[in-house]
């Protein structure tokens, strides 16, 4: 093996262990792997930034545009809604929820869809007197399983069809060209959610006691010339509030742990809560109750008025992970003012501002109404729930609806390419005012587009170098040149991989090993590449294997015991499901 082949297969372990083992960012450390490739000389320039103009990278762009049309004009909200009804039964709640998010996803990017629903399916389940924690985890793999039903269902889709046609210098796949595997995995996965979840999910309550529900830390203040000031904890109220209690009192560098009802209240004191959403959002409306905030002159209590409740739940992605929030300087960064911290179903203890920060932590924020606006795309947060249920507008939905449809039905007839349909659907959800050029440009997850991007880089370089034939050569020989053995073995390398590094990453740094071993082998390249897709999309065994599994992680109260319990069994369906299908399509059982 040449020194460049070398650089190319230990800049590949480096790069999968930095992603495993820190929280180091994948755009970041795939585009410093690209810019060793260049600097080194093993690629050009101009092969190095291959990946910034490929079709599917800029198709991928496109779709976050269509998606983000149709989830502003409220259209997912109108579809949803057809829906839901009044099921009698956990099974068939989960059910009517699985139908129109399979559907949806398969022409969406599924993160607007399980945003849009996460707060929908909490009304609902309390509505129908279910526990919401039996239907958000179904809500989630329906959205992955939706996304395999066509070309443009995932983002991994589209880049592993762009890799492809980079390679071999062909058309690429149709939009359905996949359905013939995702929708029996589909129809498949959701009769195996109907038939195992509903006992095996847990029933976390939604009543008011204490110990079964999610808690927060809540800080709030007693306005210093308030109402409350000089009166007792039960004078003022806050004795026998519902699902919330008191938990101390912060008074100047004093903290007064098991707070009596005889207790006078003094302006400027921080008192400490645990309890749920709705329980807080009560408190805040007091009259003399502020939220609290060591600035003098916090932005947030200069007026209640324009100000909402949001929770929120931290992205993987976010620059606060690992820090505080005093010292993440959250206030500042994004004008909103941390209320209370809730981390895998149980109170967060401690004080406000030295609380550190993780993946998956659900927060309740007081912001301002233009929050929703600027937040709605970003990659910091997945955002769950507006708790002022501010409505969408829903006058543009249909109209939403028949810009998406002309986009699927042109790239599905031929007329032209699944690139042009996208960039068409695009601009005219702009020019058609579904949304505007801001919240378009706002819907581009540049993170994920850089990392696809750079990704491209390392996979020719492992082409380019031999390295992919190599290891092609050793996994055919590992299978005797079995094609069924073969499919097997790209398919769990797939799969192991995308539960550590992104779906993206795994799928492109696979892709060459695959097309290689299937050449040597003499078998076409196709099945391959189709399971690479369904692995790559099929991550349900954590919260952290997917992002939709992360947005409902917080809000369904769910633990990691919950995940591996459902999740590794849906793994391995998948996995059986969609090996047999191809292995089926292709001859090789």
């Amino acid at each position: 093996m040449t020194w460049q082949g070398l650089l190319s297969l230990a800049l590949t372990v480096g790069a999968l262990l930095t992603l495993v083992l820190t929280r180091a960012q994948a755009h970041l450390v795939m585009m410093a792997v690209l810019a060793i490739l260049s600097v080194t000389g093993v690629l050009t320039a101009s092969e190095a930034l291959t990946g910034f103009g490929n079709p599917g990278v800029i198709t991928v762009a496109a779709m976050f545009v269509l998606a983000a049309g149709v989830h502003s004009s409220g259209g997912i909200d109108m579809l949803v809604q057809r829906f839901l009804g009044h099921p009698r039964s956990v099974r068939r709640a989960q059910a009517r929820i699985l139908l129109p998010v399979i559907f949806l996803s398969g022409f969406l990017n599924n993160t607007p869809v399980v945003a849009t629903m996460i707060p929908a399916i909490h009304s609902w389940a309390r509505k129908i007197n279910v526990a919401a924690s039996k239907l958000l985890i179904p809500l989630s793999y329906a959205a992955i399983l939706g996304g395999t039903l066509t070309m443009i269902g995932t983002s991994t889709n589209l880049v592993v069809n762009g890799l492809y046609q980079e390679v071999s210098g062909g058309p690429g796949f149709s939009i359905f060209a996949i359905a013939f595997v995702g929708l029996p995995a589909a129809i498949l996965g959701g009769l195996f959610i109907l038939l195992w979840f509903p006992r095996a999910l847990p029933a976390h309550s939604d009543q008011p006691v204490f110990g079964d529900t999610r808690e927060f830390t809540l800080e709030v203040a007693v306005a210093k010339d308030g109402p409350l000031v000089g009166q007792t904890i039960l004078q003022a109220g806050l004795r026998n509030l519902q699902r919330i209690f008191l938990v101390e009192i912060e008074r100047g560098d004093e903290t007064l742990t098991a707070v009596g009802p005889n207790q006078v209240l003094q302006g400027g004191d921080r008192l400490v809560f645990a309890g749920d959403t709705e329980a807080i959002s009560d408190l805040l409306r007091m009259n003399g109750i502020v939220p609290s905030s060591e600035n003098p002159h916090p932005s947030l209590e200069s007026h209640r008025g324009g100000r909402r409740l949001v929770e929120v739940v931290i992205s993987p992605h976010s620059s606060c992970v690992g820090e505080t929030i005093r010292g993440s300087g959250f206030r500042d960064r994004y004008s909103a003012a941390v209320l209370a911290v809730g981390r895998n179903g149980e109170r967060v203890r401690g004080n406000m501002g030295s609380i550190r920060l993780r993946a998956g932590d659900s927060l309740l924020l007081e912001a301002s109404d233009n929050f929703l606006e600027r937040q709605r795309f970003s990659r910091d947060f997945l955002l769950v729930n507006d708790l002022d249920r501010s409505q969408p507008r829903h006058e543009r939905a249909m109209l939403a609806w028949a810009v998406l449809g002309v986009a699927v039905l042109l790239a599905a007839t031929g007329l032209t390419s699944m690139f042009n349909a996208a960039l068409l659907g695009a601009g005219a959800m702009i020019l058609t005012r579904c949304l505007n050029a801001n919240e378009a440009i706002k819907s581009l997850d540049l993170r994920v587009l850089i990392t696809i991007s750079a990704s491209f880089s390392l996979g020719l370089a492992l082409q380019k170098t031999g390295v992919a034939a190599l290891i092609g050569g050793h996994i055919m020989t590992m299978t005797q040149g079995n094609p069924l053995l073969l499919l097997i073995a790209v398919y769990l390398l797939v799969s192991v991989l995308t539960e550590m590094v992104t779906n993206n990453a795994a799928a492109l740094i696979t892709v060459p090993i695959a097309l290689s071993a299937s050449a040597t082998a003499g078998l076409p390249a196709e099945p391959f590449l189709f399971a690479i897709m369904m692995a790559a999309s099929a991550s349900f065994a954590t919260p952290l294997g997917y992002q939709t599994n992360l947005m409902v992680f917080g809000p369904g109260k769910y633990r990691y015991r919950d995940y591996l319990k459902v999740g590794v069994p849906m793994n391995l369906f998948i996995a059986l499901v969609s090996i047999s299908v191809i292995s089926l399509r292709y001859g090789y059982i």
